[in-house]
Order: structure tokens, then sequence, then C-alpha cells
């Protein structure tokens, strides 16, 4: 018979005890008491630990955000550019994420990042209690906090909601909303969260941001190595970066392949030519290096207007009024026509050399290799090596070279005679993108501007030869003498003042009294006319007739209708302002132009249409400006001079070629500093400029006809084309109609800045303005095909027909211009 006692192993006597049919071995004590005072104790300890437990999470549980704050949460998104025609050619962001719903994400992605990152993920309930285990037991043995245990829906909670510091309080906080967010949302739901929310270097956020930046394709257009390679990138997106470590990115990204064939989700057949793959990098276009300075431009508005955050951050779409077509063809037309000039002023030989002031040539990077090798492009590349016939050069990691035929303008036999290893050489990107043709960058720079006449919006815009060496828009940041592209005020004046195109002026030697002394100008031509028209006056661009009309008029009235005009900067009362001693803005000389085939009226040259929010809804968009200037007799009048200019006067030459219906004016200075040349069709005015930063000569005979008006022509070949029949309106038609798009009435208001006081006065005028008469409109801004579905806030154009009211020129004391309020 056994015995009711038996024995562990320690020689401890062990009772036997026997319930419902069960005999159970518990130790042996002294007396109950003991016992009973054990067990107390056990169950205190556990009660301590379990509301240690419920304190600690009631503690942690008030610093995590709630579930209706995720619901809610709108990550940042990128802020697109729109161009008339709805094409996107630009974007701003904080971080480039692109938001895309669940179903956009193809299987084959979805397994390659569960493969990789979390294979438990449809069946655990957020945390892995093994892996958290396992991974515990390592960090105390290894002393240091180093392995990972995360689910993927743990990776979400941190990068949501949570710091990245390795601490043992952020993980708990961790475990504590990774549990809150498996009980709110469905695993559908948390994988769009993932993959919309996980950096992946290079400042691009969620899979399909990455997918567009190292491959320019859509996520759901990968394929399964591309697939693969994205997945691997979360773990450690700088670290695996397939731009700074291929070799890296590539042995990670066969991992993922690996565990995907180990997860039975690929074949062997598809493993092996997957893994045979290479990378197959196709970075996107750098954003915004399509209209560098257009982008600045808009910029700089959105953000006064509402704020950068917003701006940067909260995935609008901004219609813009360029058209993608024409800023193009201004780009061509501007880099034509500088290369041009300087091919006609030969091989300068002012090359930087790199080494020579040491640099390594095998690290180098210049700032401008940021775009593509496309054909056509302008950019500064580095010679590596340089025999009699060929030129070796690098651009970024592209090797180029140069032929005999490439560099022949130069003059030089031998190539060795006039470059050396190290120079950086500036040339043109020709159809074969493995060769290039030398050009020169000699410093000098050139701006283009074009705005349509009817509504102000600016088409195209051009602020300078290279963004990324300067970023500075000598389109609207320079104020250059504008030689006699100023002469159309001193006429305007006149006119005003009673003068007709067929009234006689004597063009001859004189001299002006002026306080400080006499003043005796000449022409450019160093000769004189004698008796004249004044409509063969302007159309010869003569000085001394100019000047006699701004005399007798008086400077200070001439100087009225500049700023009627909308030139803004401050002129000085002496008479040589009359020929162009003053400094305005291209801007501002394109705005003030559009007056005179507008029948007199101005509308402010524009950049934005209408700005819409993520969800579709549009905010409220300033319109506008628009004032008469002039009446329509004297625009009308005006009209004959400008006319005249490009059918045989300094701009005969643009007459010649487009045999179109043209208006213009050249403009030079003194020294040849400025050349310039602002003209117009009936639909488009468009304004060219050339020069030198430091103000330097461009050198003997640079007219503004010359240096300045071929890019013109260049540009406005393209504009007229798409509008082959147009005319100006003759003596007797009624008054120019023009079409301007207002605000959407059921825009949401701005929301208003800390400087919004500082408007206060302007929004008064605003109230007072008087109303513009609206006409229901034939067309609208292109619908954005990635738009919510459902009705679209549409914005309406006006219609400003000849018996609007509009506000009439204002006295010499400052003119207030008619805000169009929305309807």
């Amino acid at each position: 018979m056994q015995s009711p006692f038996d024995r562990d192993d320690s020689g401890r006597n062990l009772l036997l005890e026997e319930q419902g049919g069960a005999r159970f071995r518990v130790p042996k004590f002294a007396n109950r008491k003991v016992a009973r005072r054990s067990a107390f104790y056990v169950m205190l300890g556990a009660s301590a630990i379990f509301g240690g437990l419920v304190g600690l999470m009631l503690i942690y549980s008030t610093e995590l955000p709630q579930m209706a704050d995720l619901e809610r949460y709108r990550p940042n998104t990128t802020t697109q550019l729109l161009d008339v025609h709805g094409r996107s050619f630009g974007s701003f962001a904080l971080e480039r994420r692109v938001v895309v719903p669940y179903s956009e994400f193809p299987p084959m992605l979805r397994d390659a990042i569960l493969s990789i990152e979390d294979k438990s993920f449809e069946k655990n309930a957020g945390v892995n209690p093994i892996r958290l285990v396992e991974a515990a037991y390592l960090d105390m043995h290894s002393h240091g906090r180093g392995q990972g245990a995360s689910t993927l829906t743990m990776q979400l909670a941190r990068n949501l909601f949570l710091s990245a510091e390795k601490t043992y309080k952020r993980k708990i906080l961790e475990i504590f909303l990774t549990i809150q967010i498996e009980r709110h949302f469905t695993k559908d739901q948390i994988f769009a969260l993932y993959a919309n929310q996980i950096y992946l270097g290079h400042g691009t956020y969620g899979f399909e941001a990455g997918s567009e930046f190292y491959f320019s394709k859509h996520v759901h257009d990968l394929t399964l190595p591309e697939a693969a390679l994205l997945a691997a990138l979360p773990k450690g997106p700088e670290s695996y970066s397939p731009i700074r470590h291929p070799q890296r990115a590539l042995k990670r990204r066969n991992l993922v392949l690996s565990e995907m064939l180990s997860d039975k989700q690929i074949s062997v057949a598809q493993y092996e030519v997957a893994r045979q793959s290479p990378l197959g990098l196709h970075i996107e276009t750098p954003a915004n290096s399509v209209a560098p300075y257009f982008v600045e431009e808009v910029r700089r508005q959105l953000e006064q207007q509402y704020g950068a955050e917003q701006v940067h951050g909260a995935g609008l779409k901004i219609y813009t009024t360029m058209d993608l077509d024409l800023q193009m063809t201004a780009y061509k037309a501007v880099m034509s026509g500088v290369a041009t000039y300087e091919r006609r002023h030969g091989w300068k030989a002012h090359l930087q050399n790199i080494a020579e002031a040491g640099v390594d040539l095998e690290t180098y990077k210049h700032p401008d290799w940021t775009g593509p090798l496309a054909e056509g492009t302008y950019v500064h590349a580095l010679v590596t090596d340089v025999t009699p016939k060929k030129v070796t050069l690098r651009i970024g990691n592209h090797m180029v070279e140069l032929a005999p035929e490439d560099w022949a303008w130069t003059k030089f036999k031998s190539a060795a005679e006039f470059l050396t290893r190290g120079d950086i050489a500036y040339v043109r990107v020709l159809a074969d993108t493995d060769k290039v043709a030398l050009e020169q960058d000699s410093g000098a720079q050139a701006s283009l501007m074009a705005v349509d006449n009817s509504n102000g919006e600016v088409l195209a815009m051009v602020g300078g030869r290279d963004f990324a060496l300067s970023q500075f828009n000598r389109a609207t940041q320079a104020e250059r003498q504008v030689g006699s592209s100023f002469k159309p005020y001193v006429y305007t004046a006149a006119v005003e003042a009673g003068a007709k195109p067929s009234d006689i002026i004597v063009d001859g030697p004189t001299s002006f009294y002026t306080p400080n002394g006499p003043y005796t100008p000449h022409n450019y031509e160093a000769d004189y006319k004698g008796a004249m028209t004044l409509l063969n006056a302007f159309a010869e661009s003569r000085n001394i007739p100019a000047l006699k009309l701004a005399n007798q008029v008086g400077i200070r009235k001439v100087i009225e209708v500049a700023h009627r005009f909308g030139v803004t900067s401050n002129i000085p009362s002496f008479l040589p302002v009359a020929i162009g001693s003053a400094g305005i803005s291209l801007v501002e000389q394109v705005g003030s132009y559009s007056v005179f085939p507008n029948d007199g009226i101005r509308v402010e040259p524009h950049y934005i249409r209408k700005v819409v929010q993520a969800d579709g809804l549009p905010l409220q968009q300033n319109a506008p400006q628009v004032k008469e200037v002039i009446s329509v007799e004297t625009a009308r009048t005006m009209m004959k001079f400008l006319e005249a200019v490009p059918q045989y006067g300094t701009a005969a030459q643009a007459g010649a070629i487009l045999k179109h219906p043209l208006g213009g004016k050249t403009g030079t200075t003194n020294d040849y500093t400025d050349a310039w040349f602002i003209g117009f069709s009936p639909s488009v005015t468009c304004g060219t400029w050339i020069g030198y930063d430091d103000r330097k000569s461009l050198g003997e005979k640079e007219t503004g006809a010359k240096a300045a008006l071929p890019m013109w022509i260049d540009f406005m070949k393209v504009a007229i084309a798409r509008t082959p029949n147009e005319a100006f309106p003759t003596a007797n038609a009624p008054k120019k109609a023009l079409q301007l798009l207002a605000p959407d009435a059921n825009a949401e208001p701005a929301k208003p800045k800390a400087d919004a006081d500082d408007d206060a006065d302007d929004d008064a005028e605003t109230k007072k303005a008087a109303p513009v008469e609206r006409v229901a409109p034939p067309t609208s801004v292109p619908a954005d095909e990635s738009a919510p579905a459902g009705p679209k806030p549409v914005a309406k154009p006006i219609v400003i027909p000849p018996n609007a009211p509009v506000t009439k020129p204002a006295p010499a004391n400052g003119p207030k211009p008619v805000v169009i309020p929305p309807s």
C-alpha cells in the first residue's frame, strides 16, 4: 500500500490529495496556518502586479491619442500644380506623399511587404507575444535594445504618433496604441494607413510616392522585382537606398524575394527571374524643374495668402494660368536667344577649372545636375579628357562627347587649344543624348513673360538661364532701364493732350533747359530726319521727338501716365526719363502694354486660377484687379503707333517673319546694357529682355531689335499659330470685351493669418468697388480626373462688355483699381 506521503527530488515531504478522482502532490507544511499565509502573500503579489500593470496602463494611456483622432487623421500630402489643360508640372510638399486607397496596392506588393515585415499580420492582434519575449530576452542579455519585435501595426502606431527613441516606455505606449488600432480598424484599413505613411527615403512617404520617385510609375504598375525593392526599404530607407547603396539595396531586395518564395507567394521560376533582374531605377524628374521661376512665384503668393503649412502639406490642387506648351516654347526661345548672342561674340575662355582648385573630379557634382538629359537642354559639364579631335565630359553619372563640329563656332581647330581637364564647360544636349554641342556661359541673362490679353493670365514666364544657379527672377524682381520701350507712355500723354499720328514734329538738334543746366540729347543713329510725322518718329524710335513731346506735356504728366498703367517703381522727374532712363520690371511692362490691345483696360497679370482642397472644395481666391487706364479712343490711336513698329519700324523683322497683326516697341539703353522688346498680338502680350546682372555692356550694336526681338519672334510663332484669323479692333468697332475667371461663390475663405489686419484697408476698398457685369460663361476650368466624384465647383468667367462700369483713370495722385468681387 502506497504511503499518503511521497518525496520530491529535493527530499521534501509531499502530501497526496485526491480531488474528483485525481491525485495532486502538494507540499506538506508544518501547519495549515503557514499554508494559508503563503497563499495570501502569493495572491497579494499577483494583485499588486496586476494593479501595477493596470495603473501603468491608465497613466500611459493618458498620453495616447484617441482613436477619434486617428479616424480624422489626414497625413501631409503633396500639393499639385496644374496648367490650364490640367497637366501636372510641379508640386510643394513637407512630405512627398500621394495617398491612394487599399485597392490601388497590388497583391504582389502586399505579399512582399508582409513576407519581410509581418508574416502573421492577418492572424495576430497587432502584437506578437512570442517575438516580444524573444526580443526582450535578447535585449537584456545583450545589454542593449536593438532587437526588433514590431508588427506592421506597431510600426504604424510608432510612425503616426510616437518618437523613434528606443525606450521601454515608448515600447509600452506602442503596444497600448497598437491594441487600440486593432480594435477600431480592419486589417485592410490598417494596411492602407501603413502603406501611405511609411518613409521610403529621399523625402518620399508611402508606396505610391516611392513608386513614382524610384520608377516613375504608379504603384499598381510595379513589377515583382520593383515591388520587392520597395518592400525592402522600410527597414532602413537610407541604409538600403538604391541610389546611394545599390549593392546593399540589391541584397535586401533579394532577401525579400527569398522570403516570398518560402511563404509560397511566388514560384521558383518567378524568384529566379526576379533575383537576376537589375534594380531598374528610373528616377522621376525633380519636382518643379519644368518651370521653376513660375513655380516659385506661385509659391510666394500662396504662402502669403494661405500660409506655408497649408500650402505644403494639405494636398491642394493649384490650377494655374500657365500653358505648359507655351512655357516650354518660352524656355527654348530664351536659351536659344542667349546662346546665339554668346556665339556672336566669340569664345571668351573664362572657364572655371576645379582641378586647379584641388577638387576631386570623381566626386564633383555641379548644382544643375538634377534634371534629366533631354534634347535641347543646356547644362554645365565637367571635362574629363581632352584630345585634339574629341572631348569627353561628365554630366552627373552620364558621359558625353564633343566632336570638332560641335565647337566649330569658337574658330579653334583643336580642342586642346582652349579646353583642359577639370574645366566646367557649358553644353547643349543634342538628339543623341550621348552627344552635346559646346555653348558659352559668360554671365548674360535673359527673361520672358507672356500674358493672355483678355484676362491677364500669365501663360509663360522664364526668369533666367538656370534656376539651379540663380533663383533671382529677372521677370518679376529686376528693375532695369527700359530704353525706348518707355516711349509709349510719352506718346499716350501726348495723345491725351490732343496729339495725332499725322502731326508734324522736327527731328533736329536741340537743347532743353533743366534745373541742372542745359541738356542736349541725340538720336541712337546720331543723325536727324528733320520734319516728320509723329507716327514715323515713333516707328523709327527717334529720341528728339519723344523728348520734345515729354517737354510739352510735362515730364510729371508722363510719369503719372506710367503709374496709371501699373508701373510701381519710383521714377524721378527729369526729362531723360522720356527715353527710358527709369528702371521698370518686365512684368510691369508686359501688363502695361496689354492695355493697348485691350481698348484701354488693364487686367493685373496673375498666376493662379483657383485653389482646390484635397476634399474637392475650392478655397476663396482673390479676383484679378481690373481698371480702365485710358479711353478707347486713346488706346486705338496708340495702336496705330505700336502697329507701325513691326510693319516698317525698328521691329520690321517681326512683321516680315510672322505676317500677323502685331504691335510693340523695341528698347535699348546707353552703352547697350539692356535690350528689350515688348509686343503683342490681339490675344497675347509678350516681353523679352537680355542683359548682364552686373549691368555691363552687351556689346556694340546689341540693340533690342538685334538681341531681344529674336526671342520674342520664336515665342510668338507658336503663340499666334493658335489664333491665325484674329485681328485688332477697327476704328468704329464696339469696345473689346474681356473674359475673366471670377472666384467661386461657394469657395471656402482662406484661414486668417496673424498679419491679416495689415490688409484691412485693402478689404475696405474691395467692398466699395463698383460691380462689373457678369455673363454666363461658354467655358470653364478643366476638371481634374483624379478629383472625387460628384458635382465640382467651377469658376465662372466674367465678361466685361463695352458698357460695363469700369473704374475711369484716376487723378495723378494715385489710381485705385477696381477689384472684381465674387458674385
